[in-house]
């Protein structure tokens, strides 16, 4: 008879995502894993198959406790016309936070683009997908605020904005200054548009 999981899967996985995030996945040994976790080796590969597969839930995790409820404001129906700017300004306070989880450890999947666990196909999927659907809910969020604008004004400033926003998150972990005048600067394109309708 195969024994109970006796463990707390979601807890696991929040542990886990919380040490891939600061030591990255190549950096995050299992003993380190083991340690966060309060599981041991066995067990891990028990329940996730490999290091791998707690990386795999824990970045499932990541964009459903940490991402999409930051983007769900401009992927709300109907989007609010400041929904953007509260977006760019909830990642600016969190930047700003010397000392922060934010600041301190950037964007877990961001941090893995640039790793060498993205050239593994799934995962460089999950990260495109992931910067699709940060694009197309910053889209939204231009779409809202300039309602007069065109489509290719919308398109441009969408690709700007994604840009300056996937900047900030790679430079908050070594420089949380630069981050936030990344996304001031993304703050600033935007309402220099809003002054052109």
């Amino acid at each position: 008879m195969a024994r109970s999981r006796e463990f707390d899967r979601l807890a696991v996985v929040r542990a886990a995502r919380q040490f891939f995030w600061e030591h990255g996945y190549e950096d995050a040994s299992i003993a380190g894993l083991e340690n966060a976790t309060g599981l041991n080796r066995s067990s891990i590969y028990n329940a996730f198959d490999s290091k791998r597969g707690l990386f795999d839930a824990a970045v499932q995790s990541y964009l459903d406790e940490v991402v999409r409820p930051r983007l769900a404001p401009l992927q709300a129906e109907p989007v609010a016309p400041d929904a953007l700017a509260g977006y760019l300004d909830g990642l600016h306070e969190a930047f700003a936070l010397v000392g922060s989880m934010p600041a301190e450890h950037g964007c877990l999947l961001i941090n893995a683009a640039g790793a060498p666990v993205a050239r593994d196909a799934e995962v460089a999927r999950v990260i495109d997908d992931y910067r699709g659907e940060l694009h197309d809910a910053i889209a939204r969020g231009i779409a809202a605020a300039l309602p007069a604008a065109s489509d290719e004004r919308h398109a441009r400033l969408a690709d700007a904005v994604t840009g300056l926003v996937v900047a900030a998150f790679a430079l908050v972990r070594p420089s949380p200054r630069e981050a936030t005048r990344a996304l001031e600067t993304a703050a600033a394109l935007v309402d220099a548009e809003s002054v052109r309708d």
